[in-house]
C-alpha cells in the first residue's frame, strides 16, 4: 500500500485530536489503514475497515508484537460509494466513525499519549480528502 498521508503532531496527540479521510474502496480487497505511531516506532492505534468480511479492526503494535485484534461488526461502508472515516481521541480511547456511525471504540494502550506523535494513512486508492485537527473539548455554556 502506498501512503497517502502522513502527519507528525507537534508535542503528541491528546484528547481532542481528529483524523478525517474521505475516499472511495472500489476493489473488495482490504487496501486501506490509519496508523498512530509513537516515537519508538510502535503503532500505537492501527484501524482497518476490512470490506471482504464487512468489519472494522482495531489493534496496537508494541515492542515488536500485536496485541489482541478488536472487531466491529457496524460496517456502514459500501463497496464503490464514497466513505468518510474520523478517529478521535478522548483521554481514554480513540473513537472511530464511519459514516457518521460510531463503529468501534478502542482503549489506548500507550501511554503517555503525548509519545503518539505521528499519523499515516496507507490505501491503494487515491484519497479524496484528509484533514487532521484539534478540537476542543468544551461542552455546554461554557461556565455561563
Amino acid at each position: 500500500m502506498a501512503v497517502q498521508f502522513e502527519a507528525f503532531c507537534a508535542g503528541g496527540l491528546a484528547p481532542g485530536w481528529s483524523l478525517m479521510v474521505q475516499g472511495q474502496a472500489d476493489s473488495r480487497e482490504d487496501k486501506f489503514e490509519i496508523n498512530f505511531l509513537s516515537e519508538a516506532g510502535d503503532i500505537a492505534f492501527h484501524v482497518k475497515p476490512r470490506f471482504s468480511s464487512a468489519t472494522v479492526v482495531g489493534n496496537a503494535f508494541e515492542g515488536g508484537r500485536w496485541g489482541q485484534e478488536e472487531v466491529s461488526s457496524i460496517f456502514p461502508l459500501a463497496l464503490g460509494e464514497p466513505f468518510e472515516m474520523e478517529v478521535s481521541s478522548d483521554a481514554e480511547h480513540f473513537h472511530v466513525y464511519a459514516q457518521e456511525h460510531k463503529v468501534l471504540q478502542f482503549p489506548h494502550r500507550q501511554r503517555p499519549l503525548a509519545a503518539i506523535t505521528r499519523v499515516r494513512v496507507l490505501s491503494e486508492h487515491r484519497l479524496a480528502q484528509v484533514e487532521l485537527a484539534k478540537r476542543s473539548l468544551s461542552w455546554g455554556d461554557g461556565g455561563r
